[in-house]
């Protein structure tokens, strides 16, 4: 069975298809070291997530710990990080439209 536009059109294919995944793999090692600071509470929380949406650190301010009210303090910071890696993930799926041009590619961010 032969293809229109013979095998010309399928090297063609396969290499624009490396050339894009080994820009992802850059991509993805760039946006390992970038990262995404978010905040809760008018800044009371204050959270840093990288592009990869782990949490690699946390700065609380001291008139919000309150052992009467840890309750609040909780909920600042989980406001926090679920910001930080919203924001992250954002930037991920951002960055990587710019090489897929919008293709929605099964396992990609």
């Amino acid at each position: 069975m032969k293809f229109p536009g013979g095998g010309g059109n399928m090297n063609k294919m396969m290499k624009q298809a490396k050339q894009m995944q080994e820009q992802i793999a850059q991509m993805q090692a760039e946006l390992e070291e970038r990262e995404i600071e978010a905040s809760a509470g008018g800044g009371a929380v204050t959270v840093t997530v990288n592009g990869k949406q782990q949490l690699i650190g946390i700065k609380i301010k001291p008139e919000v710990v309150d052992p009467d009210d840890v309750e609040m303090l909780e909920d600042l910071i989980t406001a926090a990080v679920n910001e930080g890696v919203k924001q992250s993930q954002d930037m991920v799926s951002s960055e990587m439209a710019k090489i897929t041009g919008g293709l929605n590619l099964p396992g990609m961010p």
